[in-house]
């Protein structure tokens, strides 16, 4: 049986046709049929800030009526993994058995389900691991961080037919949807131009300074963290702030640019940019960190084979000044989508007196008010209206093995965007994308780290 090191090995050298090899674990056959009156037992894969703020807060919201249960959690740190348990034992009032890793997890034969919320270069590889395991998945995004790793989930993830619900909850917004039927249905017009921001002022926005000087190697795994990226000394920062540190994140890209661009792909049908630039900085945290405090990418987005037909989409973010209030604006000719006052509107519109002047038409939108409610846009709140209606889908889809609103291809989009968006940032080159060979390449290679 080959080593968990061979199996990550074999996985990632998927885009060049090789087989995704075996687990470490026995879980080959492993996976149930979920009747109707069952109950489903989920496990945690993971116990992370975003897990207790949010992904719990919502799937306490769900489970009962779907009968959904959580009995173990899985964490390489045993702090973590004693804190999930003993956290978790409180909420739902019974044990929830600790793992060591996720290995342990699924040999033991006791989990239908994960909600996967590792570092961010972690979640391809864990939901292989997972739909190896015989488990349906509600992954957090970003999907993947390297496009070997995208395509080595999507392939395993397609072979064993399990649901991947990934976080990408705006999908599951009633504007975001209504917003999408009316760009799709053509009644907006072609889109021309998309702008995204993602602000905050928060000095420790990713930082964990108390834990760093808690947390101590030998109470963690730190090989199995590495998983696939090169061999690095023991850093506790980079353990723990993973989201400052590349290749264990891309930051911005990767946290909030993966969100905003996903609605760019749902509504436009266009499944990737054919080119992406960037620039940008560490202008005012220099605390050590490797990932930008202030980026800006420019987007190019339409048919490969035709460059005069398409649009522009920008995304922009700095963690110096802002009110964590994304922003998303979709133009058309005849006025704007604006997704933070749900509103479509003739402003911007092509008007009566233009128009006339080149004897036109004019072209103006009508005032559209596309939810009267208002819901929280940012990823952050805990067990917002956004996250609870992706976790209910998700419930939703494993009961009724319907495909769940953001599956594992609108994860593998979202992930070419932000891989590109890398290749940008760390090359200083253009980043454009092969179609034959599915890889991101920038000043003429193929992109990797």
């Amino acid at each position: 049986m080959s080593s968990r090191r061979d199996f990550i090995r074999k996985s990632t050298k998927a885009a060049a046709g090789v087989y995704i090899g075996s687990m470490a674990f026995s879980a080959k056959s492993y996976g149930r049929i979920i009747g109707a009156n069952d109950r489903v037992q989920v496990g945690v894969v993971g116990f992370s800030d975003r897990f207790k703020s949010s992904l719990l807060p919502a799937f306490l919201s769900n489970h009962k009526e779907f009968n959904f249960d959580i009995i173990a959690v899985s964490d390489i740190w045993k702090l973590r993994r004693e804190e999930g348990s003993g956290y978790l034992q409180q909420k739902f009032g019974h044990d929830v058995k600790q793992y060591v890793n996720n290995e342990a997890l699924y040999n033991s034969k006791t989990v239908d389900a994960v909600i996967i919320s590792t570092a961010d270069f972690q979640h391809a590889l864990h939901t292989i691991e997972a739909v190896k395991g015989g488990c349906d998945t509600y992954t957090e995004k970003p999907f993947a961080e390297t496009m070997d790793d995208a395509i080595a989930t999507l392939k395993a993830v397609k072979e064993s037919g399990k649901i991947v619900q990934i976080g990408s909850q705006r999908r599951s917004g009633k504007n975001y949807q209504a917003a999408a039927e009316f760009v799709q249905q053509g009644k907006f017009g072609p889109v021309v131009m998309v702008e995204l921001t993602w602000n905050v002022n928060q000095p420790g926005r990713w930082r964990r300074p108390a834990l760093v000087k808690t947390i101590r190697e030998e109470d963690t795994d730190w090989t199995r963290f590495l998983l696939n990226r090169p061999h690095d000394t023991w850093d506790p920062r980079k353990y723990l702030e993973f989201r400052l540190f590349w290749p264990y994140s891309s930051g911005m890209p990767g946290q909030w640019m993966s969100h905003q661009i996903d609605t760019v792909h749902w509504f436009t049908g266009v499944p990737h940019p054919r080119s992406v630039v960037a620039n940008g900085g560490i202008y005012m945290w220099k605390d050590g960190r490797k990932n930008w405090d202030t980026t800006t990418a420019v987007f190019d987005y339409g048919p490969l084979n035709d460059v005069a037909t398409g649009f522009q989409v920008t995304f922009s973010s700095r963690m110096d000044n802002g009110d964590e209030n994304p922003k998303e604006l979709y133009y058309s000719n005849g006025g704007e989508l604006n997704l933070n006052t749900n509103k479509i509107s003739p402003i911007g519109g092509l008007e009566k007196g233009f128009a006339a002047a080149m004897d036109m038409q004019p072209n103006l939108l009508p005032n559209i008010d596309l939810e009267n409610l208002k819901v929280a846009t940012s990823a952050n709140t805990g067990g917002d209206y956004l996250t609870t209606a992706h976790m209910r889908n998700w419930m939703e889809s494993v009961i009724s093995r319907k495909q769940p609103n953001a599956p594992v291809t609108a994860g593998y989009a979202h992930a070419i965007a932000t891989i590109m968006t890398n290749a940008a940032v760390h090359t200083g080159q253009k980043a454009t994308f092969d179609e034959a060979t599915q890889q991101v390449m920038a000043g003429g290679k193929v992109f990797k780290y």
